[in-house]
């Protein structure tokens, strides 16, 4: 989606709307490495970094995060070229700070920890499963990370032994081969 359907797409939408003036929540794409991104910045972070379409992303950011929604390319920038560099393998860890605020709490908590999961390195479900408390809830750990909604970013895909990963298994695999 072209900065100029996504505004065309925020006149009909958004009651809120208004041209010229910056967004509550920067919103675009990024094309890399992995295909398309849909990307979402807040005042607090970066919050999605999402393999989803952009209306769905485009309606949770509306529902759950509320306010002016739309394009603003500089706030995005310091987000793409920090994905720039991780796909080229020039940058380890995101320094771009993180909203969390469409994840469950749960999965605040799962989430934050797989971002002290050094890069090239992984961990299982089940070790974050004792880590919080509930070693038994590997499908609730695993449905929490599958729902991460800052993929990438936050490293979900250092968690090895999940049934599946919000991009595919070809993302996964890519991913799992940048961080050696």
């Amino acid at each position: 989606m072209s900065a100029g359907d996504l505004e065309a797409l925020l006149r009909v939408t958004s009651a809120t709307y208004r041209a010229g003036r910056p967004p509550d929540v920067a919103v675009g794409t990024y094309e890399g490495a992995l295909g398309r991104l849909v990307l979402a910045v807040t005042a607090k972070g970066v919050v999605a970094c999402s393999f989803e379409d952009e209306h769905t992303i485009f309606e949770r950011l509306t529902r759950v995060v509320g306010g002016l929604v739309g394009p603003d390319a500089r706030r995005l920038d310091p987000v793409r070229r920090e994905l720039d560099a991780y796909f080229s393998r020039r940058l380890r860890a995101f320094t771009t700070p993180v909203d969390l605020q469409l994840a469950t709490p749960f999965a605040r908590t799962l989430l934050q920890m797989t971002m002290a999961v050094p890069y090239g390195t992984s961990t299982t479900t089940a070790d974050l499963g004792a880590r919080i408390g509930r070693p038994q809830a590997l499908r609730a750990v695993g449905n929490a990370l599958n729902a991460n909604p800052v993929c990438v970013i936050v490293p979900c895909h250092r968690v090895r032994d999940r049934e599946s990963y919000p991009g595919g298994t070809t993302a996964l695999e890519r991913l799992l081969r940048i961080e050696g």
